[in-house]
């Protein structure tokens, strides 16, 4: 296997580490949830924009490494972790509810077993295979 290429076979998380990493996205649902509601955000744009971070799969549209390379640069909490912290340093209250959205969002997929993405298929995530792959 180079460097540049991927397994035939993406490996999966499996059995009780793929339940506590499901448990984990429970966790961070559950405190982003609060979080926002602390912070008093707006629950009307928090349904409206709470799948927003789904439209990075338009990447596949380009092939299956560029699109999963889109979707994983979106779907990690580095990237919310990393708007917060923006939003706090440049006083960016927009930035700072993206943020818990968006990890609401991720917590929300890892908590259905939707998982950062292989660039071998769409289907094909950390946590398992979705879709016909998977059958």
């Amino acid at each position: 296997m180079s460097i540049t290429t991927e397994p035939s076979t993406s490996p999966a998380v499996a059995g009780v580490p793929r339940r506590l990493l499901q448990a984990e996205g429970a966790a961070v649902l559950a405190v982003s949830l609060a979080a926002y509601s602390h912070l008093g955000g707006n629950w009307a744009l928090f349904a409206a924009i709470f799948f927003a971070p789904d439209l990075a799969m338009l990447g596949y549209l380009a092939g299956n490494r560029i699109g999963a390379a889109l979707y994983n640069a979106v779907h990690t909490t580095l990237t919310a972790f990393a708007l917060g912290a923006a939003g706090y340093l440049f006083d960016l209250n927009w930035a700072i509810d993206s943020a818990v959205i968006l990890a609401a969002h991720i917590g929300f997929d890892r908590l259905l077993g939707y998982g950062l993405k292989y660039g071998t298929a769409f289907g094909d995530t950390h946590l398992g295979s979705k879709g016909k792959r998977a059958a």
